[in-house]
């Protein structure tokens, strides 16, 4: 028994490749970092922060083990560009992690949305969340598997996605569709060992989410709504993100895994 307590519970990814959208920052960030950690070889995306993307792929290891591009994900086109990238710099993909996103942060009435504002969060969100899904169940389905599932595919939505979210309406429909895109892709894909679940956040810790949670009013109501009292911080997403892509997970697909600190049971 005592040499099985030191040889700990792997979560080992070793020889597979992941890709990780919106990597250069937050959630995606500590998600390249610990894919990284767990021996996978890491392709991410970032829209603008060149330097931050840069440096976090030259600290998980550079070209051979990290890399990263400057990609626009508003259309299933820019999904598929950059599924081809990864495979082109890594010769395979093993692990789609959707995690970028964009939450506009000002309260907006459904009686005063514009269409640009609804068109833009659904096709961010939305619309090239199915075109990386597409491209990357393609390239799953005719790879040979390294060991264990011929795939993962985990998308990040939102406890919005569950319980919706007033004055955010285009956020949570957005969000609202992975929960029932990851259900179907399930139904579709287990029987070909590729595996869908998805990750409903709750408030984290993130670039994103600052200036509200920085506003004192908002804030309070924020916590408020969190029965632990304290938002996530983004390790504390991107380790169940992790998880969901590791033998240990075998029996789980098509999974909706909340991780809000217990506030969508009582929002």
């Amino acid at each position: 028994m005592e040499k099985l307590a030191e040889e700990g519970v792997s979560l080992s990814l070793s020889g597979k490749v992941a890709l990780i959208t919106g990597g250069s920052r937050g959630i995606g960030a500590a998600a390249v970092r610990m894919f990284r950690q767990a021996g996978a070889r890491v392709f991410f995306n970032y829209r603008s922060a060149q330097e931050q993307a840069l440096s976090l792929a030259a600290e998980c290891g550079g070209t051979e083990l990290c890399q990263c591009a400057q990609q626009e994900l508003a259309s299933p086109a820019d999904g598929a560009t950059l599924v081809r990238s990864a495979v082109q710099a890594f010769g395979r993909l093993d692990c789609l992690v959707v995690n970028h996103g964009v939450w506009p942060p000002y309260d907006v009435p459904i009686s005063s949305m514009s269409d640009d504002q609804w068109r833009s969060t659904l096709a961010i969100n939305l619309d090239s969340t199915f075109g990386l899904v597409r491209a990357a169940v393609a390239q799953m389905q005719q790879q040979t598997p390294i060991t264990g599932a011929r795939g993962h595919i985990v998308l990040v939505a939102s406890t919005a996605a569950q319980r919706g979210e007033a004055f955010h309406v285009d956020y949570a429909a957005s969000k609202g569709a992975l929960v029932s895109l990851t259900k179907s892709l399930s139904s579709e894909l287990a029987g070909d060992g590729i595996y869908c679940n998805c990750i409903a956040p709750g408030w984290v810790d993130t670039e994103m989410s600052a200036a509200a949670l920085m506003h004192p009013e908002t804030s309070k109501k924020v916590l408020a709504t969190i029965p632990l009292g304290r938002v996530a911080r983004p390790e504390e997403i991107a380790g169940p993100i992790l998880f969901l892509c590791t033998p240990l997970a075998g029996f789980i697909s098509g999974e909706i895994f909340n991780v809000n600190g217990g506030a969508v049971l009582v929002g």
